[in-house]
């Protein structure tokens, strides 16, 4: 959940400074009268961070299976652990009735074992790291475009992160988008979810009445 936090810090923290001098150079004169206008249209929100990561769908969908694909590699990894052991006490117990050549055979066997087992570790590692990722550049790019969307409906030019670790100490209420972010964000990865479940039954009974 850490990782996916700090996405949620990059979609949603924006340079202030940046935006306030695009807008307020953009020809108009400098008087007080205008910069109170230019202040007036420069809209504002912000949503909970913790708020859409708890109640989000797609990352509580992305949790389950990110859970029981690690649960499922972790058991096969302690069966093959297991069964590696089990050939070393064996092998233990039954060397002092082999021969040199036996007992150079087994722990070369044992030795190649061995390092498949480590790389078999390593490679899952990475193959969990990389489903990470993917589901942490997923998140990004479904973040960013509903609130591209989002913010050019209602007029928004700035939608801000709001968490214990974000740089916003105080908004009001007024400002506050979450709920509405997440209904719509869920709404639509529902409905995306329930179309692919729709073909993948289709395809499915296509496939068993052949």
């Amino acid at each position: 959940m850490k990782n996916i936090s700090l996405i949620i810090n990059g979609v949603l923290a924006v340079a202030l400074i940046l935006l306030y001098y695009l807008h307020f150079s953009s020809g108009r004169e400098n008087s007080p009268e205008a910069a109170v206008a230019s202040v007036s249209d420069f809209k504002i929100a912000y949503v909970n961070a913790d708020t859409l990561l708890e109640h989000y769908e797609y990352i509580k969908t992305s949790v389950e299976i990110m859970e029981a694909k690690k649960q499922k590699i972790e058991s096969d990894y302690r069966k093959r652990a297991e069964s590696l052991k089990g050939e070393f006490e064996a092998y233990q117990r039954n060397m002092n009735n082999m021969t040199i050549g036996q007992v150079r055979a087994v722990e070369e066997d044992l030795a190649r074992k061995q390092q498949n087992l480590q790389l078999f570790e390593q490679s899952i590692s990475q193959e969990l790291m990389n489903d990470q990722a993917r589901i942490n550049k997923e998140l990004y790019d479904r973040v960013t475009a509903f609130l591209k969307e989002y913010g050019k409906q209602r007029g928004l030019m700035v939608v801000l992160k709001f968490d214990p670790s974000s740089d916003l100490l105080y908004a009001h209420d007024t400002l506050d988008i979450t709920q509405d972010v997440l209904k719509g964000l869920n709404e639509a990865y529902l409905k995306e979810k329930a179309e692919k479940d729709k073909a993948f039954k289709k395809n499915q009974e296509n496939t068993n009445s052949k």
